[in-house]
């Protein structure tokens, strides 16, 4: 009976933080949004369906068509934007685009390359539940942010394999998880393990890795010197095309999201593709890097080092 009590007291304790968050009378306000839940109901049908939906909205400039809960919470590179005011409002030339489901946890994760007559390469996530979606979150990189250039983006990501796999090529979720949190956690750690495979190649922005095409790409090509923590991490996990994409935060920082899917084949790592929304050197239409920057496809010390991409 005292053990029993004392687990009751325990849970107590434990859904008090919950609470407050929910509007409890020491917590603050209720959030105006719909809530996320840890549990939430869908099919994988249903999410191929919104994603199609969201492509076909993105190329008219409307999200009218979808599901929206009444209450659905809009992002766009981090930050709270109105409904009316995202990228999702503005009509684009949608020239390719890919998505990734997730019907475990409800979310799914769509690039789309846009080359003209503004290019920009967006990465959305819908958050579905019951069949509403109840957030929409973007990240848009454009010119100026980190080693962007779209007709290089639009040129390997259209090479490249990411059709659904055979069973015996599938990896266990919990490994692409961990392996996905190694590689993040390399660049603070240098000597975490991560599940690299051969051939390999690395989507940044623009800058690609292996721009002729060799059978034997590494992407183990070190990571960049220094200290730097990979926080805000949230998972969207397609089991059958062996993807994992990963949103997070570079430094903890808000003003500082990314975005990065890894496609396993093997139990190891084939392909990344990256956005970050953030400032940067620039890539051009070959993969290369323009002002002066340092080469992607140039070999690094196996420590990393503080030139080249960060990937």
């Amino acid at each position: 009976m005292m053990k029993k009590a004392m687990f009751t007291v325990l849970l107590a304790c434990a859904a008090a933080p919950v609470l407050a968050q929910q509007g409890g009378a020491a917590g603050p306000p209720p959030s105006p949004y719909a809530p996320l839940q840890d549990h939430p109901s869908c099919t994988r049908d249903e999410l191929k369906r919104l994603t199609a939906a969201y492509v076909e909205a993105q190329g008219k400039g409307s999200l009218a068509a979808l599901p929206m809960d009444p209450k659905a919470h809009y992002l766009e590179n981090g930050k709270d934007v109105d409904a009316g005011a995202g990228m999702w409002a503005k009509p684009l030339q949608v020239a390719h685009a890919m998505s990734f489901h997730d019907d475990k946890r409800c979310k799914t994760f769509t690039e789309v390359i846009v080359t003209g007559p503004v290019p920009y390469v967006i990465g959305t996530r819908l958050y579905a539940h019951a069949g509403k979606i109840i957030r929409v979150d973007s990240l848009v990189t454009k010119q100026g942010h980190w080693l962007f250039n779209a007709n290089s983006y639009l040129k390997y990501t259209t090479k490249e394999d990411w059709s659904p796999l055979f069973k015996y090529q599938l990896t266990e979720p919990k490994e692409m998880i961990r392996g996905a949190n190694a590689y993040l956690d390399g660049f603070a750690d240098k000597f975490t393990d991560i599940p690299w495979g051969t051939p390999c190649a690395r989507l940044e922005g623009g800058a690609y890795t292996n721009v002729k095409g060799d059978p034997h790409a590494s992407c183990e090509v070190g990571l960049p010197a220094g200290v730097l923590y990979i926080t805000h991490r949230d998972y969207v996990i397609d089991e059958e095309l062996g993807v994992i994409n990963v949103f997070c935060r570079f430094g903890g920082r808000a003003e500082s999201p990314d975005s990065h899917s890894f496609r396993y084949i093997d139990g190891k790592i084939r392909q990344v593709h990256t956005l970050t929304p953030i400032p940067g050197p620039q890539a051009n239409d070959d993969g290369g890097m323009i002002r002066g920057a340092a080469d992607p496809n140039a070999p690094r010390p196996a420590g990393g080092g503080a030139n080249g991409p960060r990937t």
